[in-house]
């Protein structure tokens, strides 16, 4: 190793010393050796660097030389397709000249027939002449008898020569014949080749109409086959291979039919899942479609062959039950289902139980025709939800009044809709200490056209039922939005709007864009919005729920627990979600005024306690009384709203009364 390699890799030998050979070191001439040793000895992990970059430049050259053959064998397998492309290319071009030389053929033999037409032609003529020739030598040799027999030798000499001439003529002839012999075996052999072609041919066009045959049958077959599942599938269920409502109705109608002839009752048993929409939405609809298969396998089992089990569409499903004597059977089959849905259902490796409500009715005691019993079996099934679900409801001729009327309110939700009969009033929320305004809360009412007011407490949940919700939602949105812009616009100081939202609200697809589209359309800054959702709502789908509140806190909108106290949230979901206020429901504040609600009062001050805690705002609701009062500022409760302050006030009420209070 060089002094300059040692240099560049910072070893400091300096120079080497000039010593003679013979001559024995001196110490300074050692102790220059020893270090130029460490210094070989340093580099060694630099060799050794090198060497192992050698071997991994080696490797790579290794594995572009493989490169290299992969591309190679590519090409190769590129130029093999490229030489049966030609290849196939080229059978099709003898197969092009196989069929142009039959053609050519062909126009050979109509040469050779035309060829041949005319030899016979010039055969005819030769006769012809031969004839002439044989009268003009009977003419000769009229001539010469009568002749004086005058140069009788050149005469001779004459007839010899022309006879040559006859003989050679004769010889042509002969010729010529054995041309058209030879001429008529060739046009048989071409044609004999010919017809061989064509039988292939037609050998060639059999084979392939059979086959087209064989095809034609096999399509015809799939056809019938195709149109049989179709059938089956008009009157089935995709998911469960249950009959569906088509299917029902005929059956019903026969089954009715059959009951008339016979004096016998027919029993409608409409089912309907309970809080199926938690499973979709928590575990999937993948499990939400194992699950119905599951149910319906088992509503099968508990059914007999004699009768329907029908899916209705998403989590109904319906039995028709034929040959009923009385409706205790009918009783007897809905307790029957009730204990078989009491079992866990295993599904994707997850234990659901799950509970039907039912409804029963039956013909021809609650209906004479199949609409009829079908409707009043409905009825009773909502029925059953009323009363806890995981049970079942005879029909009887109240619910048809309850079922009429609530028609008649969803009716009354679409018209409220297209003729703009909703209105929204608003209630304040007031510091219980002050009694200054903080926020409003806006309340949706439908106005009759004899200007009467329907509250929420009767439509709200049919709204929620029949799908109007959103719609409805999306209207007081809105309007509670315009609204507050238009006081903030005039100068009146509020701070927030709360509107109620329901959790069906709260989990649509376009819930955050929607919210969105109307700040933007009303001006509004989100910090003056104030969405209030109910305790149970938030617990649905916890992950969504989770990702629509931050998502609304990064806008700027604030977010309450509405009717706290009365749903099912763990004090951990409470600590996880992005709150800002604590609505205390207002029937715990109503029993303050009995002495004997002491659970009741120490759950609001519990609430008060949480609150604090957690740095929430708590409003008491249902502040009706000054006993109400004094208990919750004793506490510390904040903020509260109720008849006590005021009622809930249209518009032009609530400008007023803000006016007052400046």
């Amino acid at each position: 190793m060089s002094n300059k390699g040692c240099k560049d890799r910072k070893t400091e030998t300096g120079p080497r010393l000039e010593t003679d050979k013979n001559a024995l070191p001196s110490d300074s001439a050692v102790k220059t050796y020893a270090e130029h040793r460490f210094t070989v000895i340093a580099d060694e992990p630099i060799v050794l660097s090198r060497a192992e970059d050698a071997e991994v430049r080696k490797h790579a050259a290794d594995m572009r030389h493989g490169s290299a053959d992969l591309r190679k064998k590519a090409s190769g397998l590129r130029q093999s397709t490229a030489d049966q492309r030609s290849d196939i290319a080229d059978q099709r071009e003898e197969i092009a000249d196989q069929r142009e030389e039959i053609a050519d053929q062909r126009e050979e033999t109509a040469d050779q027939r035309e060829e041949t037409a005319d030899m016979r032609q010039g055969s005819a003529d030769l006769r012809k002449k031969a004839s002439e020739l044989r009268q003009s030598a009977a003419n000769l040799r009229h001539q010469a008898a009568n002749s004086l027999r005058q140069d009788a030798d050149g005469k001779r000499e004459d007839i010899a020569d022309q006879r040559e001439d006859i003989a050679n003529q004769r010889e042509e002839n002969a010729d010529l014949h054995q041309e058209v012999a030879d001429q008529r075996e060739e046009a048989v052999t071409t044609k004999a080749k010919f017809s061989m072609i064509t039988q292939t041919l037609l050998k060639e066009a059999n084979e392939r109409l059979i086959i087209a045959s064989v095809h034609a049958q096999t399509m015809t077959e799939s056809a019938e086959l195709a149109k049989e599942q179709m059938s089956h599938m008009a009157g089935h269920d995709y998911l469960t291979g249950l009959p569906n409502r088509l299917l029902l109705n005929d059956r019903m109608a026969q089954s009715i039919a059959f009951a008339q002839r016979h004096s016998k009752k027919v029993a409608l048993v409409f089912m309907d899942l309970d809080h199926f929409k938690h499973i979709n939405d928590s575990l999937g609809h993948a499990v939400g479609d194992a699950l119905l298969k599951s149910i319906a396998k088992r509503l099968q089992a508990c059914v007999r062959r004699s009768d329907t089990v029908c899916r209705q569409g998403g989590d109904e499903f319906v039995v028709l039950l034929n040959d009923v004597e009385n409706v205790p059977d009918a009783v007897v089959m809905a307790e029957k289902i009730i204990e078989a849905m009491s079992q866990p259902h295993l599904v994707s490796g997850h234990q659901l139980n799950v509970t039907f409500s039912i409804g029963i009715s039956v013909y021809p005691d609650d209906g004479k025709d199949l609409e009829t019993v079908a409707r009043n079996a409905d009825a009773a099934m909502y029925q059953a939800k009323e009363k806890g679900r995981n049970t079942y409801q005879i029909f009887t001729k109240e619910m048809d009044v309850r079922a009429l009327a609530r028609q008649s309110m969803e009716r009354e939700l679409h018209r409220g809709l297209e003729q703009n009969r909703f209105v929204l009033h608003y209630q304040p929320k007031v510091n219980l200490e002050t009694g200054s305004i903080t926020g409003i809360e806006a309340l949706i009412r439908i106005r009759h056209s004899d200007n009467q007011l329907v509250y929420p407490a009767h439509f709200i949940s049919i709204a929620e039922e029949c799908g109007l919700i959103l719609p409805i939602g999306r209207w007081v949105l809105h309007e509670a939005c315009r609204q507050t812009q238009e006081w903030l616009q005039a100068g009146f100081d509020i701070s927030q709007i709360a509107v109620n939202v329901s959790s069906r609200e709260f989990l649509s697809q376009d819930f955050f864009a929607g919210v969105i589209s109307v700040l933007h359309e009303t001006g509004l800054d989100p910090r003056h919005l104030e969405l209030e959702i109910t305790e149970s709502g938030l617990m649905k789908d916890t992950e969504k729920v989770m990702a629509i509140l931050h998502a609304l806190k990064k806008l700027g909108v604030r977010i309450a627990i509405d009717d706290f106290g009365t749903g099912y949230s763990s004090l951990s979901y409470l600590a996880r979600f992005p709150l800002d206020t604590l609505k205390i429901d207002q029937s715990f504040v109503q029993n303050l005024d009995d002495a004997s609600h002491d659970k009741e009062n120490a759950i609001i001050s519990a609430v008060i306690a949480i609150g604090e805690s957690l740095k929430h705002r708590v409003v008491a609701e249902g502040i009706e009384t000054k006993q109400q009062l004094a208990f919750l500022q004793s506490k510390n409760c904040t903020e509260g709203q109720g008849y006590y302050f005021s009622r809930p006030l249209a518009a032009e009420e609530f400008t007023a009364l803000m006016v007052a209070t400046l």
